[in-house]
């Protein structure tokens, strides 16, 4: 199939360093200062500075070490988003775009400085040996990984690595007398974009995207197609939370919604030439009331499609102002491994609006806009925003929107401040809900068996005697359950202990039709895509 679309920029492969240069010759002085002085016939500023460091230094340096931080520092006076992947961190960096990484397929989460299993991978190196939630990796060939403060990163350097290699871990099972040993060999394992796809209500669909990958544009297909045999006719597309991704991506995704000839993003820079990229006749929702969310979290690939559809009159845009990544970077890949991403060009909104937010004072100042936002009042009143003119443009239908930072919705939705739900807040913002869950599903865990979301929403209740368990869990960490207006608090609560569970249990199937029945964005995406 044809399709006028933008090209993707891929990877390049460079077979040398970065810079070349050779130390020409010097004349040394003396000054009486203790100071030598250089005189070079020719300058190559970076590379004779970094082999005058490392021949000259009072202590030993790593050149390759001196090389990457003067990278770093040169791309950082760029722009926020131009940056240096060392070798170490390209895997971390790259496996979310690619939709797919190396080794034995288990989600896991440290607690309590133990790395435990939530899930594994249907069809993955751990499931198939017999590795179950709930179980606890204790040793990693050999060597004990449990209270020794050990991170997510430490976790995945031990756990990846290539397709066919062994890691040997040692597992504790509750109810299990010693240890069960497992030698597991290394698989690849997909990584998914979308976290859920399913029906809120007859003819109401929703999706949620995490990222924008190589195999994003396959899964929202499948759901759509899924969808549309249940009799979805209207949909809801959840990009909250979604830093983007790939470009390519983001452009299949939208055009998904859009007739053919619709402009999705055409993308500029000094040195790349103008590309433009138009929908297709292949959209699978082309008609059909649209509900894109999007909030201060949706991101770069998030907003391209956030802004095809709200550029072109196609849906409505709600909740609370996107990010502000307009920039499109390419990836330059180095023999040793590591890589850098250049900003290389602005991607534009069909209307012509570039949405990149202001990074003139620094990357620590862009990166801290989301406080300044909340100090300001946006999250709670869309009305202390404020966009100049010059930034205005007007969609087909005459619907005023703005460039120059993030995508604002058609219909906001602030951020909940309740009073009366201090109690809830308090227990969210020190983890607790999810701690008790997780400790309740590992406690009975045997119990928890459901088929689907559907029995389990319909069988499972947080009765009294789990919540008063909740309470005094809290009590333990301090926290009382006090205040006025206490049921707000409790409903709440409830909802979220039976979500986690749910989750701990079912995946993203038990967790995010719970967090959406009491999600006020959501709530209000669903009033409107239903009028």
């Amino acid at each position: 199939m044809n399709k006028n679309k933008l090209q993707i920029y891929l990877p390049l492969i460079f077979s040398g360093v970065l810079l070349v240069g050779v130390i020409l010759g010097m004349k040394l002085g003396q000054n009486g200062h203790g100071l030598r002085f250089l005189g070079l016939q020719k300058e190559d500023k970076l590379r004779n500075v970094i082999n005058y460091v490392e021949q000259n230094y009072v202590d030993t340096v790593s050149k390759n070490e001196l090389e990457e931080k003067a990278i770093t520092g040169m791309l950082q006076s760029l722009d926020p988003h131009s940056v240096f992947i060392s070798a170490s961190e390209f895997h971390e960096a790259n496996d979310p775009l690619m939709g797919n990484f190396e080794g034995i397929g288990v989600q896991f989460r440290i607690e309590r400085d133990t790395i435990a299993v939530i899930n594994t991978v249907s069809g993955g190196p751990s499931e198939k040996l017999g590795i179950k939630a709930g179980d606890r990796i204790v040793k990693i060939e050999g060597k004990k990984v449990t209270g020794i403060k050990i991170t997510n990163s430490d976790v995945l350097k031990k756990l990846k690595g290539k397709k066919g290699t062994i890691v040997n871990v040692s597992i504790f099972r509750r109810g299990v007398h010693g240890m069960i040993d497992y030698s597991i060999r290394r698989d690849v394992i997909p990584t998914y974009s979308l976290d859920i796809a399913y029906l809120v209500e007859p003819e109401i669909g929703y999706i949620r995207l995490n990222n924008f990958s190589v195999t994003t544009h396959e899964e929202i297909t499948k759901a759509l197609e899924n969808l549309k045999s249940q009799g979805m006719k209207k949909l809801i597309l959840d990009l909250r939370g979604n830093g983007g991704g790939s470009l390519l991506a983001a452009i299949d995704v939208a055009d998904e919604f859009l007739p053919k000839g619709k402009l999705i993003v055409f993308t500029q820079g000094v040195n790349h030439q103008k590309e433009v990229a138009y929908a297709t006749a292949d959209g699978l929702f082309e008609t059909g009331e649209l509900v894109v969310m999007v909030d201060e979290g949706s991101a770069s690939a998030s907003e391209i499609v956030a802004g095809a559809i709200q550029d072109n009159d196609r849906g409505t845009i709600v909740g609370r102002r996107s990010f502000g990544k307009g920039l499109v970077q390419e990836q330059l890949n180095f023999k040793d491994g590591s890589a850098i991403r250049l900003t290389v060009a602005r991607y534009y909104t069909p209307t012509g609006r570039c949405i990149q937010k202001s990074y003139k004072n620094g990357t620590d100042e862009y990166n801290n806009e989301y406080y300044h936002r909340f100090l300001s009042g946006e999250f709670e009143n869309p009305d202390s925003i404020h966009f100049a003119d010059s930034l205005k443009f007007k969609t087909p239908k005459g619907k005023v929107v703005y460039g120059g930072g993030g995508i604002m919705p058609d219909i906001y939705v602030p951020i909940e401040r309740d009073s009366t739900i201090r109690y809830f807040n308090k227990v969210v913002n020190k983890g607790l809900i999810y701690q008790f869950a997780f400790d309740y599903t590992d406690k009975y865990r045997k119990k928890l068996v459901y088929k689907n979301f559907t029995e389990f929403n319909k069988a499972f209740k947080v009765t009294d005697e789990i919540y008063a368990e909740f309470v005094k869990y809290a009590e333990k960490d301090g926290i009382m359950r006090e205040g006025r207006n206490l049921q707000n608090s409790d409903s709440k609560v409830k909802v979220l202990i039976k979500a986690y569970i749910g989750r701990n249990i079912l995946d993203n199937a038990g967790f995010f039709p719970l967090l959406n029945s009491d999600d006020p964005a959501f709530l209000k995406a669903v009033n409107v895509v239903r009028k």
